[in-house]
């Protein structure tokens, strides 16, 4: 894959709505492309994403090859449920870091997926998987991830406007009072602790659902829905209503219920493509410690879950 050049007359347009049409790229992409020197504007260059191209003056811009990213790709065992041109439905294990970052250069989900995804097409110029949202380390279960520029921008456009839908299987402490409940509360960087996250007057909107599936002898096994994406947002919203998610390292409770895991997992997914529109539903099954960790309380999986063909969540 070498470098492209693409060619457009003006018509008094904006020159990224022009170039966009003409390249395929998002107008944010031409913008950078136009920032970084890569556009001619009859001849001379154009930098400015608003700048207007004169009717017949030829607009030129060169797509450099994708470079590659710092990211190596890794063959990692790694349960790829679907992908196309455009995105890929994966399953991250337990353990797993999304990104690489210090002390976690290797062994990531980004260089598993560098190594198993095929044509991708790269994300703001390298050739690397976009991930549109993420799961803690210690979180298991389902994600998207963009293959392209556009993907990546409209699926994030999708997540703002809370039209991915996503729901987690989650073993809290205690016996719920209620069988369903909303938690509305603004969380934001712990002022105590800043390797936390905490509910906070100040901190962005996060609005959790839940309802019960089924109880153990001292937990319950929720079926957690979330309508923002705040960092930890499960995990310090049961902590903020006294059911921490059991195994919680963070939030949990010092002397909590036993068992081998932190105890959430990222079950189910229902969205649009991002190109076609049509409506793509996916499920991941139980990891073998989630199962038995509700065994450890009493919980069968059995009879919960829904079978395949059954209405989600």
């Amino acid at each position: 894959m070498g470098e492209e050049v693409f060619r457009v007359l003006g018509d008094g347009r904006r020159a990224d709505v022009l170039l966009s049409e003409a390249t395929g790229l998002s107008r944010s992409r031409v913008a950078a492309l136009m920032d970084g020197g890569c556009c001619l504007l009859a001849g001379k260059p154009c930098t400015k994403a608003g700048t207007k191209a004169p009717a017949g003056q030829e607009l030129v811009l060169t797509v450099p090859e994708p470079r590659p990213s710092a990211p190596r790709p890794e063959n990692l065992p790694l349960d790829i449920l679907y992908q196309d041109a455009d995105l890929a439905v994966v399953v991250k294990p337990r353990g797993m870091v999304t990104h690489p970052a210090a002390g976690h250069a290797e062994g990531t989900l980004v260089n598993a997926l560098m190594h198993h995804l095929d044509s991708l097409g790269g994300i703001g110029g390298e050739i690397r998987p976009g991930i549109v949202h993420r799961l803690d380390k210690d979180t298991s279960g389902l994600m998207i991830v963009a293959k392209n520029d556009e993907s990546q921008l409209a699926l994030s456009r999708m997540l703002a406007e809370r039209r991915i839908e996503k729901h987690y299987r989650a073993l809290v402490e205690g016996k719920m009072k209620e069988p369903a409940g909303r938690i509305d509360l603004p969380i934001g960087r712990s002022k105590k602790d800043r390797k936390k996250m905490a509910v906070d007057p100040e901190g962005r909107e996060a609005v959790t659902e839940w309802r019960v599936l089924a109880e153990g002898r001292d937990c319950t096994l929720l079926d957690v829905h979330i309508l923002t994406g705040r960092t930890h947002q499960i995990r310090v919203h049961m902590r903020e209503i006294r059911h921490p998610v059991c195994g919680d390292p963070l939030y949990g409770w010092e002397k909590g219920a036993r068992v081998p895991c932190l105890m959430l997992h990222a079950w189910s997914l229902r969205f649009p493509h991002p190109r076609t529109g049509e409506e793509l539903r996916f499920r991941a099954p139980l990891p073998e410690d989630f199962r038995k960790g509700l065994a450890l309380h009493g919980i069968s999986p059995e009879g919960i879950m829904p079978e395949d063909g059954e209405e989600l969540p």
